[in-house]
């Protein structure tokens, strides 16, 4: 029975979207076009099929409606070449003169539903958010099947403000390849943000080294990071950490992690540009671009003595700052998307399918974890094994949970496709304002996380 009410419910909630209706009768289409648009749906009207089947494409958005008599291209000629189009493209057929037969050769050649006139609006209403539904579903399964496969780790996707600038910031110290603090949670993606100024710099042919600070053992400090001198210990000369990062990048990762006496000596290998290998007679110079990471709060940090004031001062003289996931939503899809087909292209196995359940855990989750729960996410879902938690969770769910979660998802799209506009997006859930902002607040939604920047709405 829980079964039953978690896969209607999509049906029920799903927001209004695209119509492309088809309809020779003048005064009918009319009439049809201004019902539609009361009831929220985007309506693009056609007199004819032969006009309607232009600029439609397998991208198309939305649902058709048709009428069934037409002069020339009657409505089940329309929905076959609709279907030689795109056969997941939903066709909905409406006529007053057709009979059963009719009816069940159209849905057996492929068409979405048909409904005989007069239509009841509450009918027609839920069949269209139906059939919306399962097309939005369509369009976002392909985009998980065929995002191009990108390089682990590659680039800073997304279209929030904050990554916008953030990709912005990021050019501008990689081309001059300054010395930078990248704070942010854990998990946001710190590292990531590390390895696109290597890539995006001059200093790109040369070597990234990453060191963990947290796991640096303070008695190989010495040996592992500076190196040894040629014959010291009977051994040839061996190349440290550091000097591996010549001309290249040193990334610190968590350097809050670093012990203090440690700190001190990093502190004056980074000032004098120079590091004095075990056994080395003279110091060797060092040509080094540091980047620090931290989640750590260092101000804090230095006021109760845990960390070096002088080598805060001189790492954090540019900053840049990795927002948590939650805090730009708008990019969960995308990022959704990139680890899938990474994940996918790795493990060298096809994409399941989304499900409603989880597109809607996608959007109102918080995400904790950032990127690397996420990830974790994709790579359940390409594994198949996310379908299964979430049912066997869904199970224990009350009706309540799952409807607020589809609610949420629904102003949160609503909000997406108004580019973040309040007024807009009520109007499209058709609520009134203090029943929509008290959702809003119920829900912890800030419309102007939506707003995109000039030049990508």
């Amino acid at each position: 029975m829980t079964q039953r009410l978690i896969s209607t419910v999509p049906d029920i909630f799903e927001a209004p979207g695209l119509v492309r209706l088809v309809e020779d009768d003048a005064a009918l289409r009319a009439a049809q076009v201004q019902g539609l648009k009361l009831r929220g749906f985007e309506v693009e009207p056609f007199g004819g099929a032969e006009a309607a089947l232009a600029g439609l494409t397998r991208d198309y958005e939305g649902v058709i409606l048709s009428d069934v008599r037409m002069p020339g291209i009657d409505g089940l000629e329309y929905a076959r070449r609709v279907r030689a189009i795109d056969a997941e493209l939903p066709v909905i057929l409406l006529t007053g003169h057709g009979d059963v037969e009719m009816a069940v050769g159209a849905l057996k050649e492929g068409a979405y539903d048909f409904l005989a006139k007069p239509v009841s609006g509450d009918l027609l209403n839920a069949t269209l958010r139906r059939a919306l539904g399962a097309r939005r579903l369509v369009l976002e399964n392909r985009a998980l099947r065929m995002i191009a496969p990108t390089e682990e780790g590659d680039g800073l996707p997304g279209h929030s403000p904050a990554m916008v600038q953030l990709r912005e910031s990021a050019a501008r110290v990689a081309e001059a390849c300054l010395d930078t603090l990248i704070t942010g949670a854990s998990g946001v993606g710190k590292e990531r943000l590390a390895r696109v100024l290597h890539r995006q710099s001059p200093r790109r042919a040369r070597a990234f080294v990453h060191v963990n600070c947290a796991a640096i053992a303070p008695e190989r400090f010495d040996t592992e990071f500076l190196g040894t001198a040629s014959g010291w210990g009977g051994v040839g000369r061996t190349i440290g950490r550091i000097e591996k990062a010549h001309r290249g990048m040193l990334f610190l990762d968590e350097i809050d992690a670093l012990p203090l006496d440690l700190q001190a000596r990093l502190l004056n290998v980074i000032e004098t540009g120079e590091i004095w290998p075990i056994g080395a007679d003279a110091p060797r110079p060092v040509d080094l671009w540091v980047v620090a990471s931290t989640r750590a709060d260092l101000p804090d940090l230095v006021a109760r003595g845990a960390f070096r004031a002088d080598l805060r001062y001189r790492l954090s003289g540019l900053v840049l700052h990795v927002p948590k996931l939650r805090d730009r939503r708008e990019d969960v899809a995308l990022l959704f998307r990139q680890f899938v087909a990474e994940t996918a292209r790795r493990l060298d196995r096809p994409v399941p399918p989304l499900t409603p359940a989880m597109r809607a855990h996608l959007e109102s989750h918080d995400w904790p974890g950032n990127l690397r729960e996420l990830a974790q996410f994709a790579e359940r879902h390409v594994l198949n094994l996310e379908a299964e938690r979430a049912a066997a969770e869904e199970e224990a769910r009350p009706l309540a949970d799952m409807v607020a979660d589809y609610e949420a998802a629904l102003i949160r799209d609503a909000l997406r496709q108004a580019n973040g506009n309040a007024t807009q997006a009520m109007a499209r859930l058709k609520l009134a304002r203090k029943t929509f902002y008290d959702k809003l607040t119920r829900h912890g939604i800030v419309p102007r996380d939506f707003r995109k920047p000039d030049g990508l709405a």
